[in-house]
Formats: C-alpha cells, sequence, structure tokens
C-alpha cells in the first residue's frame, strides 16, 4: 500500500489529485473504497472513477477494498438497491461468503 485518501466528497474533486499522487508513489493497482458501494446511497460517480483513473494513470481499478459487511448487504437487498443489472460487477469484488460478510459487521 502506497496510500489512501477520500474523495473529498461529492462531486469526487480529489479524485484526480489522489490518483496521480498514488501513481507517483508506485501504485499499480487503486482501490475504490467498498463504502462508495454500501453508502445510502451507493455512490453515482462510481464508474466514472473507475474510468477516469484507467484512463488517465494506466492503472488497473478494483471497486472495494474489504467484502461487503453482511448487515449492509441485507438492507440494500431489502431496499433493491443492487436490483439493476448494472450493479452486479460494481458489487462483485466486494462479495465474499456468508461467514466473512458478518465477521465485517
Amino acid at each position: 500500500m502506497v496510500g489512501f485518501t477520500t474523495c473529498d466528497g461529492c462531486p469526487g474533486g480529489n479524485i484526480e489529485y489522489a490518483g496521480e499522487e498514488m501513481v507517483k508513489n508506485g501504485a499499480e493497482v487503486i482501490h475504490l473504497a467498498t463504502g462508495l458501494v454500501v453508502g445510502y446511497p451507493p455512490c453515482p460517480h462510481i464508474d466514472t472513477f473507475k474510468a477516469f483513473l484507467e484512463k488517465r494513470y494506466g492503472v488497473k481499478v478494483v471497486v472495494g477494498t474489504h467484502p461487503i459487511p453482511k448487515k449492509y448487504l441485507e438492507m440494500h437487498t431489502h431496499l433493491g438497491t443492487w436490483d439493476d443489472p448494472a450493479w452486479k460487477p460494481r458489487i462483485e469484488p466486494t462479495m465474499a461468503d456468508e461467514a466473512t460478510r458478518a465477521s465485517y459487521d
């Protein structure tokens, strides 16, 4: 790990500068926080952040830093947050077995 930061809130003004600093410090992969997926509501800019960082800095970008906690998965499932098929590839990297999700509660 070469660094971490926030997006600096909507609409993510820190993404450009944070990515540049991370790559300068040797980052080969940038992980966007799981919090962007499990927030209420989830971040509407995830795809834009991912595309920008990959194009601008030529690094792989993974959505998620750790598994979705069980309590968040249950609530978002109940709310239908991720019913749209576009969410499946976004949340896939943060899915895990039930025991692992429960350990993150």
